[in-house]
């Protein structure tokens, strides 16, 4: 069998040049090319979200990092004062507390009136401390408040003892459980148990260093009274009252 050969196009008529052939298909386009044809073209852009992203986390990082790096500084200069000034927290002692009067009249009114010694020590070389006006509560373990007082101002030297003196007094109506609680602990043999609050601010000064005023609170317990009888005053058994500082400073927080 002989094979066949067809041309790629007609020949010309008359001997003429053939034809140019059309680039386009002479079938209509399909639905996939007129799609293709109308959309536009893709084109990626940078992603700002992720750039955002990375600069927040570098700021903390560098915030964290600022943040250690202060507390380390702190804790060295904490340290290096502590070496050069051996800071120890003042100590205070109920030396005395004479009660002329502790009486609950027939309506329950409280009238009291007592002398306090109190004994404060500086045991430092190098630390100075000025209080302010010292603000004193006397109460009972049941909260019951016995009377008020106050203590002036004073510069604590280095190595310095200083006996603080107050007179505490009242005349306050009680209310008749506060009153009851109040009478039954002055006929008991053991005596009345009672608390002093001492509050005020305190500076501290060390060298050419001084601290801002920080509260400062001493409270002392421990302290059992009985009643006068006639006109003779009575003196509170204080062997057994421990005093607890509170100091509060920016380098140091003593608690005791």
């Amino acid at each position: 069998m002989t094979d066949r050969v067809y041309p790629s196009s007609k020949p010309a008529a008359n001997g003429g040049a053939a034809p140019a052939t059309t680039a386009n298909p002479s079938f209509p386009a399909t639905k996939a090319q007129l799609y293709g044809a109308s959309r536009p073209l893709y084109r990626p852009q940078a992603n700002r979200h992720r750039y955002r992203r990375s600069c927040c986390c570098s700021c903390c990082l560098w915030t964290s990092v600022a943040i250690l790096l202060l507390i380390l500084l702190a804790a060295i200069a904490g340290a290096i004062l502590y070496v050069l000034y051996r800071p120890h927290r003042p100590t205070f002692t109920v030396s005395s507390l004479k009660i002329s009067t502790l009486n609950i009249t027939s309506g329950s009114k409280l009238i009291t009136n007592i002398n306090l010694n109190v004994t404060a020590k500086n045991p430092n070389k190098k630390l100075v401390y000025t209080y302010d006006p010292i603000t004193i509560s006397l109460i009972t373990n049941d909260d019951i408040d016995i009377g008020d007082g106050s203590f002036g101002s004073f510069v604590h030297g280095t190595k310095n003892t200083t006996l603080l003196k107050a007179a505490i007094t009242s005349n306050q109506e009680l209310d008749d459980t506060s009153a009851g609680k109040l009478k039954t602990a002055l006929n008991s043999k053991n005596g009345l148990p009672l608390k002093i609050k001492l509050v005020t601010k305190v500076k501290a000064k060390m060298g050419a260093l001084k601290t801002p005023k920080l509260g400062i609170r001493v409270i002392c317990e421990g302290i059992k009274a009985t009643a006068p009888k006639g006109k003779s005053a009575t003196t509170a058994s204080t062997s057994d009252a421990k005093c607890k500082v509170d100091l509060r400073i920016k380098i140091w927080k003593w608690t005791f």
